[in-house]
């Protein structure tokens, strides 16, 4: 499958994040999970969108058991399959069991691809809380920590270029 950019260069209505944003964003989040008491002990990406905040939150929170679950569903900008899906290669569930566990992602726009992750993993019997830099009003799931709620679309300083190609 071929990755690929969504351009949202003709939405006026935007949210864009830099870099220089996304550095405090995670901080900030970061010290809402410490201050919250909870002390993940393995902390799980959503990728592709929650590769890269996890990975900072892993090094800010000192969490050195990572893993990422591959969910797909946005297709391109506002569009999105009928329901996520989860794709190979998927998580070894054995150290799951009995464990504490903070599920990133980028944001919690529908929220129905949180609410997936958070269930199968829950359903390990983990201890599961999860963490966004952004939520959308329209969420079905509250994450127990975000840094901010927008309600427009968010172009991320990851994903705001097309793809590399060869010259």
């Amino acid at each position: 499958m071929t990755a690929y950019h969504a351009d949202s260069s003709d939405l006026a209505e935007k949210e864009v994040l830099t870099w220089e944003q996304f550095g405090t964003a995670q901080e900030e989040l970061a010290q809402q999970i410490a201050d919250s008491g909870f002390h993940p002990e393995v902390l799980i990406a959503i990728a592709r969108g929650g590769m890269i905040p996890g990975g900072a939150l892993t090094y800010s929170l000192g969490v050195k058991l990572t893993d990422a679950i591959n969910v797909e569903f946005y297709t391109d900008v506002n569009e999105t399959l009928a329901d996520p899906v989860l794709l190979a290669p998927m998580l070894d569930t054995e150290y799951i069991k009995g464990r504490r566990i903070l599920v990133v992602d980028d944001v919690a726009d529908s929220g129905r691809t949180l609410a997936l992750v958070l269930k199968l993993l829950r359903g390990f019997g983990a201890e599961v809380r999860s963490a966004v830099l952004y939520t959308k009003p329209r969420t079905v799931v509250k994450p127990d920590y975000q840094w901010k709620t927008v309600d427009s679309w968010i172009v991320f300083p990851w994903s705001a270029k097309p793809p590399v190609t060869a010259n």
